[in-house]
């Protein structure tokens, strides 16, 4: 499996950014935050963004995003938003670039916990626990079309994590 060029996609607080950032540093090499892209390059975060010009913008915007972060070459792990697999011209662009995604598949009821502990406030679609929860099961069909993945559970840290995924990077376990 290619495994060099990396993308972490799965559900609001499954741990992407976390667990991307510890892939990374496992395997020395650089990350991306995909919502820190959009932000510097919008000059506001994807909440203000949405709520400021609605949600079609900013999936443009995402796009626009993801192709710049994708654009290098070497060895990269990018943590995606949420939403940003959900989009066929967004697994297109990942596929063509070389990079092999990774579903994080993490319980509604832990990425909820995560996300009441630290407020929903820069969540704009997880403003409440039942739109979350019709969201989650929504995505949940596109999270599968990843090429690996990997179950999140309480007690699994992001190194553990990061570990899993590297091992089967490597050939070291199933696809999915």
């Amino acid at each position: 499996m290619k495994g060099g060029r990396v993308v972490v996609t799965g559900f609001m607080a499954a741990g992407k950014t976390t667990v991307g950032r510890a892939l990374a540093r496992l395997r020395g090499c650089a990350f991306c935050d995909l919502d820190g892209v959009i932000t510097a390059r919008e000059g506001r975060t994807p909440r203000r963004l949405i709520d400021d010009e609605g949600e079609a913008a900013f999936r443009d915007a995402e796009t626009d995003a993801l192709r710049e972060a994708l654009g290098g070459e070497g060895p990269l792990v990018v943590a995606l938003g949420g939403g940003a697999w959900t989009l066929e011209r967004n697994r297109t662009l990942v596929r063509e670039r070389g990079f092999t995604s990774v579903w994080l598949d993490a319980p509604f009821e832990l990425c909820w916990q995560r996300i009441a502990e630290v407020g929903a406030d820069d969540r704009p679609f997880a403003r409440d626990p039942a739109r979350a929860l019709a969201l989650y099961e929504e995505r949940r069909s596109a999270y599968a079309l990843a090429d690996l993945r990997i179950p999140v559970a309480h007690g699994r840290g992001a190194e553990e994590l990061a570990a899993e995924i590297a091992l089967r990077l490597a050939g070291g376990g199933q696809k999915n």
